[in-house]
């Protein structure tokens, strides 16, 4: 059995000015043809995981591209048409395949194709009839027709925060060897939720539903389900959540529990979301008896979701209330990394923080900082992966506020972010974190409190106001019961 694996990732938001370009991925994580070889992210999770499962088979692995971008704007045509390119080519060298399997996010828009992941599927089976494919997403995904229509098997992460990206990956390869040996015939169908908002899976309602989806993955016939959550900082056709069910030979099973699974879905909508809250009622909330840090949530300004990550909304408030035993970050703005490495750790800076890429970054704030530490090469973990920090600094300003800054926009995944650095986060009164939901998990071992806070930014939380022009307006939160009437 001969297996070609590869990853291409990135997650746009096409609201976003910030273009994605080659430099993207060759910051964040950029490997040809030897991935398996150096540390995994959650975007090569995959690889690692198909490439053991393979050989211990005795089966020859193709290992093409691995291309991992932090989310921002449309990848330009350029970029998206030499990776692309390269993929394919990889693929066209490895010879006859008789499986591929590719880790995509599958919500990759570029400049002219709002679905890259179905382009680059269709081209695939175009090239490759009769090989089995297979494409594990990211649950954040626009699911469509064309990349059913391409492929046999689509598998989605069911945990948000993402930490099942390896067994998601195990499920694809069972799969995908079943099919190849001719025991099962898989067939898919998906179904509109109609609902456009973010699920955390780990608790309430969302973990029922999630463990309900696996539950009925042992009833005959189904072979697998997934809840493809959607990007909601995507301008496309297909944006939105949608359920996905995996059959073996049975569309119409298919069809019909997607349909059921998904209007249930839809009627728990009001059961399956957080609600955040606005900047001042969130500091409202802040005790001064709590014992162990409030952790805020930035959610407004996650780089992971295509915001800057230099928005200082979160920063001017804290200055403001005159507030002590304070960490925040990360706050992207290598022009204030470049100023306090030439500085070197000690020195004391007037510096210009954040504010600096799009509207929605806020205004700079002028402070008075002391260097404390500088570190590149480190890492923060998001499930099983290491993801990337860049060069990061740590400043400490005025009323003991600890400030993290970095050269490599990323959200805050774990507290070792901070406390690598030296930062001690259970010495503080109030953490905040540029982040949406992956920070949940290790956070919540060490806070007292956690508050998700609707600050304004690329990624606000508002999704009743996301100007889409693409998609119609049959969904919730626009419609209060997107099946009614």
């Amino acid at each position: 059995m001969r297996l070609f694996i590869a990853t291409l990732s990135t997650e746009t938001n096409t609201f976003s000015s910030m273009p994605t370009a080659m430099s993207a991925f060759e910051s964040y994580f950029l490997r040809y043809g030897d991935a398996t070889s150096v540390a995994p992210n959650l975007m090569t999770e995959a690889l690692h995981a198909w490439r053991s499962r393979a050989e211990a088979l005795g089966w020859d692995v193709l290992e093409g591209i691995a291309a991992v971008a932090e989310p921002a704007g449309r990848t330009t045509t350029a970029c998206y048409d030499m990776l692309r390119q390269t993929l394919l080519s990889d693929l066209d060298a490895a010879g006859p395949v008789d499986i591929v399997l590719l880790q995509l996010h599958g919500a990759m828009v570029a400049e002219g194709c709002d679905d890259c992941e179905g382009d680059i599927t269709a081209r695939i089976r175009a090239a490759h009839p009769e090989a089995v494919i297979g494409i594990s997403l990211d649950q954040h995904c626009h699911l469509t027709e064309q990349m059913l229509t391409a492929c046999d098997l689509i598998v989605c992460f069911k945990e948000y925060p993402h930490d099942d990206a390896t067994a998601r990956a195990e499920e694809l390869f069972n799969l995908a060897h079943e099919t190849a040996q001719g025991r099962i015939k898989p067939q898919m169908a998906m179904f509109d939720c109609r609902m456009i908002n973010l699920y955390l899976t780990k608790s309430g309602a969302m973990r029922q539903f999630v463990d309900r989806m696996r539950e009925l993955e042992s009833d005959p016939g189904i072979l697998s389900i997934s809840l493809a959550h959607g990007f909601p900082w995507g301008d496309v056709a297909d944006v939105g959540a949608r359920m996905l069910v995996v059959t073996d030979d049975a569309p119409l099973l298919a069809q019909q529990v997607a349909e059921r699974l998904g209007r249930e879905f839809h009627a728990l909508r009001d059961h399956v979301i957080c609600r955040p809250v606005a900047l001042d009622v969130a500091f409202d909330q802040v005790s001064s008896s709590e014992s162990g840090p409030v952790v805020m949530a930035d959610m407004g300004d996650n780089s992971g979701g295509g915001a800057a990550g230099d928005s200082t909304f979160m920063l001017h408030a804290l200055l403001a209330r005159d507030l002590s035993d304070v960490a925040t970050g990360i706050y992207w703005d290598p022009m204030v990394v470049r100023r306090c490495e030439d500085a070197g750790e000690g020195s004391t800076l007037r510096l210009r923080l954040g504010g600096k890429t799009e509207k929605h970054s806020g205004t700079p704030v002028d402070l008075d900082a002391k260097v404390m530490r500088i570190r590149s090469g480190l890492g923060q973990h998001l499930g099983l992966g290491m993801e990337p920090l860049g060069t990061l600094v740590w400043l400490k300003a005025t009323r003991d506020i600890d400030i993290l800054v970095n050269d490599l926009r990323t959200q805050v995944y774990h507290p070792e972010a901070f406390e690598q650095m030296g930062i001690v986060l259970q010495d503080k009164k109030i953490v905040t974190v540029k982040s949406l939901f992956h920070f949940y998990g290790p956070f919540q071992k060490i806070a007292s409190k956690i508050i998700q806070v609707a600050t304004p930014g690329g990624t606000s939380p508002d999704f009743k106001s996301i100007p889409y022009s693409k998609r119609d307006h049959l969904y919730w939160p626009k419609k209060a019961d997107a099946f009614d009437g």
